[in-house]
């Protein structure tokens, strides 16, 4: 079997190595409006990743990563520019609320499973890119195991997904060595077997092939053995249970765990898909996915602390607030550099940047215990959003609330259009709303465009007229009846 060797975070990290900061900034200005402050942090924080990998091992384990805390309201993209710069760098990203950690020996999440929880979304990222590698040789797999089926080899005959048929009754095995077939070969139909002979098998499965890919025997039937999936009852345990618990049953067990097969009856096409996917995980070494995602994560792993203002506080000695503290000083060693056990190894958390952000209305960067603070060296402030923001947020990221709502309705055949008139008053009631109830930012957005398109959205399939302009009379009417009664609660999410 082909080895597919794991691509090195130096390899990942040699096409962002032309972009700038303020390139990395230009590059997020595609998905989040305004908020400079905060994206040139996060800019010289993915820019000093790139930078620390050109240096000496010995000095590159001793650069930490300069972690940072964003505070700001709800909605003003603190989330976003995380996640949209986990993409850029092609980064493992978590984002986990800290407020559902609570301090070890209380009922709640372990802070460690932060950890377990990157490594899982690392293993499927690299695995996917890995599918991306091996999806061709798979599916040629998979169509020699149809045919196959559909058209049984001669015993002592190599075919299949050992080998396809190189000629008139000549199969090639993986291996690149040819065997030469002779004797009879076996026809199934709908109640007769038909003995042909070797030479005309070549002739027959091309046939076949041909009429596999051109789609007509996706619905004949097919019987092939698939793995059961039948899980145990201890797997049935509580959220806490199994994704702390170090022994990894599956395998320990493999008999248990879906390893037994038995005879199934599907259609071709449903044969096909099964059996390209059981051939991708044949294919993709699963040791080096490990290697990989392991070392992605210590590398350039990014974990988004939301609502670290929850648990900032001291000791109130009673009450609800008594592990406050606790969770502080049990996400500490994780912040500072140290070393999780996971199902898939040892990993360190010295080198995977943590973004931290808060709302901090009631409490404040400062009420976090000293040793916290002094882990989060960058603080930016996310500024509330003006109506100008708004205007930009509807009109400028690549796919901006308008764009998504004209994308939808033009799937019914309805062109709808957007006048600047429109949109300003749309960006006015938003910042209206805000002001005067909760500040939720621009997800107040998403409640008044569905206001807003309440009406055309549910009527559009019955629509005679094929195209509509949103301007700002239509608006005012739309929400005419809540201006006019200052009934705001019903925008409050």
């Amino acid at each position: 079997m082909a080895i597919y060797l794991p691509q090195t975070v130096e390899e990942e990290l040699i096409a962002l190595d032309e972009l700038t900061p303020r390139e990395i900034v230009a590059e997020l200005d595609k998905y989040v409006v305004g908020q400079h402050d905060a994206k040139r942090a996060v800019a010289i924080a993915l820019r000093n990743r790139m930078r620390r990998q050109k240096l000496s091992p010995d000095m590159a384990e001793e650069v930490m990563p300069k972690n940072i805390i964003m505070i700001g309201p709800t909605g003003v993209g603190k989330t976003e520019i995380a996640r949209r710069l986990a993409k850029l760098a092609n980064s493992p990203f978590l984002k986990v609320e800290a407020s559902k950690f609570t301090e070890v020996g209380y009922v709640g999440r372990d802070v460690e499973s932060m950890i377990r929880d990157l490594i899982e979304i690392a293993i499927d990222m690299v695995r996917e890119e890995k599918l991306e590698d091996v999806a061709e040789k798979a599916e040629m797999n998979a169509e020699e195991r149809i045919l196959d089926l559909l058209l049984p080899p001669t015993p002592g005959v190599t075919s299949g997904v050992a080998g396809g048929v190189a000629g008139a009754g000549t199969s090639t095995p993986a291996d690149g060595s040819s065997s030469t077939a002779t004797g009879p070969t076996t026809i199934i139909g709908e109640s007769t077997a038909i003995a042909l002979p070797a030479e005309s098998t070549s002739r027959s499965r091309e046939k076949l092939r041909q009429q596999l890919r051109e789609g007509k025997l996706d619905d004949r039937t097919v019987e092939l053995d698939v793995r059961e999936k039948n899980m145990p009852a201890f797997e049935i345990i509580s959220n806490q249970g199994i994704e702390d618990m170090d022994i990894n049953f599956k395998d320990m067990l493999p008999n248990i765990f879906g390893q037994r097969t038995k005879k199934r009856k599907m259609k071709v096409s449903e044969a096909f898909d099964y059996l390209i996917a059981e051939e991708e995980q044949r294919l993709i070494d699963m040791d080096q996915v490990t290697k990989t995602a392991l070392d992605r994560v210590e590398q350039t792993g990014i974990i988004f602390l939301d609502e670290i203002d929850k648990i900032a506080g001291r000791e109130s000695g009673h009450g609800p607030d008594v592990s406050r503290e606790g969770v502080q000083r049990d996400i500490l060693p994780i912040v500072e550099g140290t070393t999780i056990n996971t199902r898939y190894g040892m990993l360190r958390t010295d080198h995977i940047l943590f973004i931290a952000a808060g709302a901090f209305h009631v409490s404040k960067p400062s009420d976090l215990i000293p040793e916290l603070q002094g882990r989060f060296p960058i603080r930016v402030e996310l500024k509330s959003l003006t109506v100008e923001d708004f205007v930009k947020i509807l009109t400028e990221p690549k796919s901006s609330l308008t764009k998504q709502y004209v994308a939808l309705l033009d799937t019914e055949g309805l062109k709808l259009e957007f006048t600047p008139d429109a949109l300003e008053e749309i960006a006015k009631f938003a910042f209206k709303v805000n002001e005067t109830t909760e500040n939720i930012g621009a997800r107040r957005l998403h409640t008044i465009m569905e206001r807003v398109l309440d009406k055309i959205s549910f009527e559009a399939p019955e629509l005679k007229e094929k195209e509509v302009k949103i301007d700002r009379e239509y608006v005012g009417t739309m929400l005419a009846d809540i201006v006019k009664d200052h009934d705001l609660s019903r925008y409050i999410l």
